[in-house]
């Protein structure tokens, strides 16, 4: 058996902070146990929002210095969570901040420079998930699946809710995929109109009214009518989505509740199409949410309200706030153990792939192991 303690970050679209989780893992053959050990989000000052927000339109040398800067952030933030809590991991797994995402044109862009980041802590870093998978005709995208599959099973669907939404689905031995529209990316620049950072419990969408023409105009957006696997990048995400609420007239309340309706129909649109298409046909279906919409009361009734036939579940907190910064730990643990990590029936790739870079560090070193193969045929 193999035994790991590893330290996962995650930088979501919504910008609020860099998700660390301190996980403990036990692989024999598969993944045997797991559990998060410690959990914590640091927020972004002020600086550095203003900084990622507007990085896609700096100017390449500033596109290159803040990758290396952000690399030494991360490592600060390490640092600080690790000393806080006393605890030393076998290495870290990074996702870093997504700034392009296009896998048409073969390319995504996640900064974060982990070279720097084993430099400056010590430990060994694993990074750069996406790129190997787009090399390959993938999407790179959604991730969430590896932690479906092997940290959450016995559900037929997985509801994502972060700055984008995705859901996966069970059908069988296989994991389907993909991004469904802007989320928290879309509630959060609502309100912020409105002097919050967020909208607390869903409490202003709730006092809203739908507004028709709004809500039909963003479901009509030819993106919905592409088939998965598909996925969404952050700019083009503002672009589509959030501007035209931001643009539209109306009080915050009724754009608010909009938004809500939109990503509840999609959700259920989303779940039409994958029982439709796989025929996965079944007498019920569970379906649990994570990501910072699962705190979202009025987002969760309408949800349910647009997919009446699904028991929605809501985890504890720990997994709803730090599922994907498990994630990338989990990515790590599989990088070394040479198992997939990245799944060609999520993403589209032509096959699955075992992805990530790994930077060795000086306090501890560590190299793929390769899973140890037993022969079942004399079984």
């Amino acid at each position: 058996m193999h035994r790991y303690q590893v330290l996962g970050l995650m930088s979501g679209s919504s910008l609020d902070g860099v998700d660390l989780a301190f996980c403990h893992f036990d692989w024999e053959q598969g993944l045997v146990d797991w559990k998060i050990i410690q959990a914590e989000t640091l927020p972004f000052n002020e600086q550095w929002q203003a900084r990622l927000q507007h990085l896609p339109q700096a100017s390449a040398l500033d596109f290159a210095k803040t990758n290396t800067y952000f690399g030494h952030y991360l490592a600060q933030l390490v640092m600080t969570f690790l000393e806080k809590h006393n605890l030393e991991p076998d290495f870290i797994a990074s996702h870093g901040h997504t700034i392009f995402h296009d896998p048409e044109k073969r390319y995504t862009i996640q900064i974060g420079d982990g070279g720097a980041m084993a430099a400056l802590t010590g430990y060994p870093v694993i990074n750069q998930f996406r790129t190997q998978d787009i090399a390959i005709d993938g999407e790179g995208a959604p991730l969430a699946p590896i932690a479906d599959r092997y940290l959450l099973p016995g559900y037929d669907f997985y509801l994502n809710l972060g700055g984008i939404a995705n859901i996966s689905a069970a059908v069988g031995d296989r994991y389907l995929a993909f991004d469904l529209s802007g989320a928290n990316q879309i509630l959060n620049a609502l309100a912020q109109l409105a002097d919050q950072p967020f909208d607390q419990g869903g409490q202003l969408a709730a006092q809203g009214q739908l507004l028709q023409p709004l809500f039909d105009q963003l479901n009509q957006h030819p993106f919905f009518e592409q088939p998965y696997p598909k996925s969404l990048d952050n700019q083009w995400t503002v672009q589509h989505f959030v501007q035209p609420f931001l643009a539209y007239e109306g009080t915050v309340v009724d754009r608010l509740c909009t938004a809500v309706h939109h990503i509840a129909y999609q959700v259920s649109q989303a779940i039409q199409q994958l029982v439709e298409t796989e025929q996965f046909q079944q007498p019920s279906y569970r379906m649990i949410v994570t990501g910072g919409g699962a705190y979202n009361h009025f987002l969760l009734d309408q949800i349910q309200k647009y997919c009446p036939e699904i028991e929605i579940v809501v985890p504890e907190s720990m997994i709803i706030d730090f599922k994907e910064a498990a994630l990338m730990s989990l990515m790590g643990v599989l990088r070394l153990e040479q198992h997939p990590n990245t799944i060609s029936s999520v993403t589209g790739a032509r096959q699955d792939t075992v992805s990530g870079a790994i930077y060795q560090g000086w306090r501890k070193q560590i190299a793929a192991r390769p899973v140890t193969k037993v022969d079942h045929t004399s079984a």
